[in-house]
């Protein structure tokens, strides 16, 4: 254990000096110059404004005091001119204010225009709201916000209960349950008036919408409180979320960048012979080479939480959203051929990780089908609702299983043949699965192939269950029936398929059965053991009775998979590897029908 550690941080070391001397001697100054010149560049952007938008809508006024108020808005190139000389020449200006009446052309600009001058506007009648003495004569009507957490009951759904009145219905809704009284709030505010004036000139004019938005992790306490003047609420928007996707995850996945591009190199290079010749075991290199990015991407999180003010704890969803990172940035990296193709694995990758991650946090609050994204965790726990360890165990728990198996399937093929060869995509996929296949033990083998897809499935599961969870119903159980089955079957039959292209004379008529039996007992075994875990919370739901259905008799679960995984091998038997997609096509139809017939009752 001790020369293992020694040999990782030896690895680890190796890793910072060569990305810090990566650089040639004729890039590092052009690299130099970039960075004093972006430092020029923001230094002088900071003290005298972008100014992208300067003069972009042209305004006429007749009057002076008119064209004072949006005179210094950068967006507006302000003139002053006779009532007639403006109305003769209309066709000059996006905006023309005569007489107190504003007109604008019918036009994508003259409507952008308009949109910016009633802002303007909005920000001059508050301003001039702000500097009167009576503060509530100017503000008579102040409302006091209060936030409360949906109680929608989505199980009702699962036995067909309405939980709306109909589009349609003649008949008035009629509430039910008791009927609790809500204390009216107080006259008065406890804040002084100079106080509130303070915050109201200090937010005037700022868009509640983004402001909402760069408060979410802000610990500071406004004067206000609660309280809001009219112009100040914007409605709720389930959105918040996005700001963590924005401030955490899309650092994490660039950093993650670094060690992709590091194997890459290794691998264009062709330096990782050196490594692969050291007395050094591929794991060793593998952790080895993670480790200065795992260090700094946990840095980066923590630096990011202190300097927001959020709590410590939110690093624990965190961690195994950056396991998982790097590990499919490992295995990218070792499965593409080029730059090129790395970078369109990366970016298709990146797009599905972040609509993982992001999509479900939407609902926190909402939908218990939110918890499958660890950035729901952060959401709950910046709100100062928490979370449970059943809950972080159901949310990080694929995080972890996922990342886990995606390591040790780069640890056993980190070697040379692998590393250096230069098959297609589909061909090196092929190649990877296949060394988890031993010919003398061929039924093990797919047994564990099976159990460990397991974890993928079900992820790819849910992030098809929250892709179709706002579609109309039954579309939405349409959707997800015939695309889970998909998934299921494509798991199931994608070791039998690499045994096809590598031993077709394998395949007998008893081979194909006793294949089909044990990747059937595979996935049944890691469906029940990964249910309980992590599933167990949304499967009272009615898009959780749709994708594990059935499970509860375990001999019905058995029988499908044996039968969808046969009618695929079968396939693969009579015509070969050409006939795997008619064959899963066939498996995909029968899994569809015989969830259907749990759906509809027919057993």
């Amino acid at each position: 254990m001790r020369r293992a550690l020694s040999a990782i941080w030896t690895i680890a070391r190796w890793e910072i000096a060569r990305s810090v001397t990566s650089m040639s001697r004729e890039i590092l100054p052009i690299a130099i110059g970039l960075f004093i010149l972006l430092v020029a560049v923001t230094g002088f952007a900071s003290q005298s404004g972008v100014h992208l938008q300067d003069a972009m809508y042209t305004l006429g006024a007749d009057s002076a005091d008119t064209a004072a108020i949006f005179a210094g808005d950068e967006r507006f190139a302000v003139y002053i001119a006779d009532t007639a000389v403006l109305e003769g020449s209309r066709g000059a200006f996006d905006l023309v204010i005569t007489g107190g009446t504003v007109s604008a052309p019918l036009t994508e600009k003259g409507r952008a225009a308009l949109q910016a001058l009633q802002k303007d506007y909005g920000r001059y009648e508050a301003w001039i709201f702000n500097q009167q003495d009576d503060l509530f004569a100017a503000y008579p009507l102040w409302i006091d916000t209060l936030e409360v957490k949906s109680e929608l009951d989505f199980i009702a759904t699962q036995s067909g209960q309405p939980v709306g009145a109909g589009l349609y219905s003649r008949r008035q809704p009629v509430p039910e349950g008791p009927v609790l009284p809500v204390a009216p709030p107080s006259a008065t505010l406890d804040v002084s008036r100079e106080d509130l004036r303070r915050e109201l000139i200090a937010g005037t004019g700022a868009d509640t919408q983004l402001s909402r938005y760069s408060d979410i992790l802000s610990s500071a306490d406004s004067p206000l409180g609660t309280f809001r003047t009219p112009s100040q609420l914007s409605p709720p928007l389930p959105f918040d979320s996005i700001i963590l996707v924005f401030v955490f995850i899309f650092p994490l996945y660039f950093t993650s960048q670094f060690y992709m591009m590091s194997i890459m190199n290794e691998r264009v290079e062709r330096k990782g012979e050196i490594l692969l010749s050291a007395p050094v075991e591929p794991y060793q290199i593998i952790i080895g080479k993670a480790l200065p990015y795992l260090v700094i991407m946990l840095a980066i999180s923590t630096i990011l939480t202190l300097a927001n003010g959020a709590p410590l704890i939110i690093l624990l969803p965190l961690f195994p959203v950056i396991l998982f990172f790097l590990a499919n940035a490992l295995l990218i990296a070792m499965v593409s051929r080029s730059f090129k193709e790395l970078s369109f694995i990366s970016i298709f990758f990146s797009t599905i990780a972040t609509s993982y991650l992001f999509f479900p946090s939407i609902f926190a609050n909402v939908h218990v089908i939110s918890l499958i994204s660890p950035l729901t965790l952060i959401v709950l726990q910046v709100q100062g609702d928490g979370f449970t360890a059943m809950e972080y165990i159901y949310s990080t728990s694929l995080f972890y299983l996922t990342s886990a198996v995606l390591f040790y399937v780069a640890t056993v093929n980190f070697t040379e043949e692998r590393l250096f060869s230069l098959h297609k995509l589909t061909t090196r996929i092929m190649e990877f699965i296949g060394t988890g296949i031993s010919p003398s033990r061929p039924y093990a083998s797919l047994f564990a192939v099976s159990l460990f897809s397991i974890p993928f499935v079900f992820m790819a599961q849910l992030m098809l269950l929250v892709l179709v969870f706002n579609l109309p119903m039954p579309l939405s159980l349409v959707l997800l029936l015939v695309a889970a089955a998909g998934i299921e079957e494509a798991a199931k039959s994608i070791g039998v398929y690499t045994l096809a292209r590598n031993m077709p004379e394998f395949l007998t008529w008893k081979r194909t059965a006793l294949l089909s039996a044990a990747v059937a007992a595979g996935f049944l075994v890691g469906e029940k053991a990964l249910l309980f875990a992590t599933l167990a919370q949304i499967s009272d739901s009615i898009f959780g009775s749709v994708l594990f259905t059935s499970l509860q008799v375990l001999w019905l679960p058995l029988t499908l998979h044996f039968v969808g995984i046969f009618t695929t091998a079968a396939a693969l038997k009579t015509w070969g590897p050409r006939a795997y997609l008619p064959g899963l096509i066939a498996a995909t139809v029968l899994h569809t029908l015989y969830n259907l017939t749990f759906i509809l009752g027919w057993i």
